[in-house]
């Protein structure tokens, strides 16, 4: 059977191979270190990471537009593993795969397959949605809690993991809150509108908010939460705080979900808040040209954000500096608070 799952990781715990050296280190440093990896893992033909993972065709193109191969994403991954796993251990992980390469579609795969080696943890949940003989009624999701859980993934050309909000055991209950940012145009100034107003709005509420690029076209605005409300309280706060910002943005900004009534405003989507929803996992590669990567950013750097400066060959120079999300766990707030203080900013009572 499975092992049990071990819940949250704690950085310390993590086996001294993925503790990557961050803060201080150069860009040269960090980018040769993990062409090395690649080099590694094809030289082994089929290169052992570990001892419980082996990559095979180590040389099979994923993104056919760069040339990077299975062996650069596993290596990646392995390189951020020290980062990543903290913010995504206990969640269970919807894999978004590519067996043929970005160029040739893919699929998002929630059941951890009967294959998958004992050592992977697992989750087993409701699923969203029930459809008689289309859909099984329960799911069982992988858990990333090790290197070497990433690099299993990556080898099953899992270019991105989508994660949920909350985590195992108590998945009933969201530690994350995320409004996601979703640009009708390519004008950076309402995209950075939009981030700077809903991080105004939430600081008076009381709320800590973190930023991360989304790795495609958007930002995510992420407040970390004490679990406590479930998932339907938690979204349906999350629409109050939407609709508050709109108002106060009713030409740049808008809370209505069907496109043709956008009328070219940037649309705040909460829907990543209802249960079973996910979002791309922080540091996760996204499957497109250049493999960009949705990457915590310190709010700091929003008035230079572009949505595809760093990438899979690229963010090296980013891991370089300061970890903007290392204090977000001790930032997790009650919305109980904020439900007060809504009203008292013009928002609805929830």
């Amino acid at each position: 059977m499975p092992r049990a799952l071990l819940g949250r990781v704690d950085p310390g715990d993590l086996p001294t191979r993925a503790a990557w050296p961050v803060e201080g280190a150069s860009r040269h440093n960090l980018v040769a270190a993990r062409s090395y990896r690649a080099v590694r893992l094809r030289r082994r033909g089929g290169g052992t990471v570990s001892d419980r993972v082996r990559i095979s065709h180590p040389d099979k193109v994923l993104f056919p537009d760069d040339g990077i191969t299975k062996a650069e994403l596993a290596a990646y991954y392995e390189t951020v593993a020290a980062l990543m796993l903290p913010l995504i251990s206990g969640r269970p992980v919807t894999m978004q795969r590519f067996p043929n390469g970005i160029g040739r579609g893919g699929f998002l795969q929630k059941q951890a397959a009967d294959y998958f080696p004992d050592w992977i943890e697992r989750v087993t949940a409701p699923n969203r949605r029930t459809r008689s003989a289309t859909t099984r009624e329960q799911v069982t999701y992988m858990v990333c809690n090790h290197p070497d859980d990433l690099v299993y993934l990556a080898n099953h050309a899992c270019i991105t993991p989508h994660v949920w909000l909350s985590r195992a055991p108590d998945i009933y209950h969201p530690d994350q809150m995320v409004f996601d940012l979703d640009p009708a145009s390519a004008d950076l100034g309402v995209m950075r509108l939009a981030a700077t107003g809903l991080h105004e709005l939430l600081d008076e509420l009381g709320l800590p908010s973190f930023l991360k690029s989304s790795g495609s076209k958007g930002l995510h605005v992420v407040v970390p939460l004490v679990p406590g409300d479930d998932t339907d309280a938690v979204k349906v706060f999350s629409i109050a705080v939407a609709e508050t910002l709109a108002a106060r943005h009713p030409e740049e900004l808008t809370t209505e979900s069907r496109i043709a009534e956008r009328h070219g405003r940037l649309y705040l989507d909460i829907g990543r808040n209802g249960y079973a929803q996910t979002m791309a996992a922080p540091y996760a590669v996204r499957a497109l040209p250049g493999a960009p990567v949705s990457v915590p950013l310190d709010w700091s750097e929003l008035d230079e954000f572009d949505p595809r400066r760093y990438t899979l060959r690229g963010i090296g120079e980013r891991l370089a500096r300061p970890d903007p999300w290392a204090g977000i766990d001790q930032a997790a707030s009650q919305l109980d608070p904020a439900r007060a203080r809504l009203t008292e900013v013009g928002g609805p009572q929830v």
